[in-house]
């Protein structure tokens, strides 16, 4: 991953908007020249100027400083086209209903990739009055532990975060069809059709 913008990124990013280097240039307050190094790689935008260029250029601080441009094909808003993330520096937990550009802790975070639940992270599912409790069987312990449960159907979300020592262990409406997912910190996402 690049750590700064490139001229490559500019170029793309200003023919794909029809704009010429001055019409850029003028939208953000600098010489034609200027542009013209930075997209030949004799030069790059100080620092002051990412946002006005990634204004400019309509796409975020992310999309500019790492070259992907995220377009939302996610337009009916179907949750089980969900993505998530996890920091690996704090642990913090993201969802989202599609691509997006998502930071934490100063990282750029990929979207996970979901197995298939093993033996080793078994789900139970008993049905108590009109929910269902769903226990994971799993050792809860400061150094191996389940981070979050969730249950995704297409029009509805339901998350539980867990935390070390405590237990795996939650209630959910499992109305329709949907994925379980459940997330180890030591061995990542994995999901259960239900």
């Amino acid at each position: 991953m690049n750590t700064y913008v490139t001229g490559a990124v500019i170029k793309r990013l200003r023919e794909s908007k029809k704009l010429t280097q001055t019409q850029l240039a003028e939208m953000i307050g600098v010489s034609s020249k200027a542009v013209s190094k930075w997209e030949t790689g004799k030069g790059l935008p100080d620092i002051s100027l990412i946002e006005p260029l990634s204004s400019a250029l309509g796409v975020s601080v992310l999309e500019l400083m790492s070259g992907n441009t995220v377009i939302n094909k996610n337009t009916s808003s179907n949750v089980l086209r969900s993505n998530f993330y996890v920091c690996p520096v704090c642990g913090n937990a993201i969802h989202t209903m599609g691509d997006a550009v998502i930071s934490c802790c100063g990282i750029m975070l990929p979207p996970l990739e979901a197995e298939d639940i093993d033996e080793a992270h078994e789900i139970t599912i008993e049905k108590v009055e009109d929910e269902h409790f769903i226990t994971v069987n799993h050792d809860m312990t400061k150094s191996h532990f389940i981070s979050f449960v969730s249950y995704l159907t297409s029009n509805k979300v339901q998350f539980v975060k867990f935390y070390p020592e405590g237990n795996a262990e939650t209630r959910f409406q499992l109305r329709g069809r949907g994925y379980l997912y459940i997330y180890c910190n030591k061995h990542g996402l994995m999901k259960k059709k239900i």
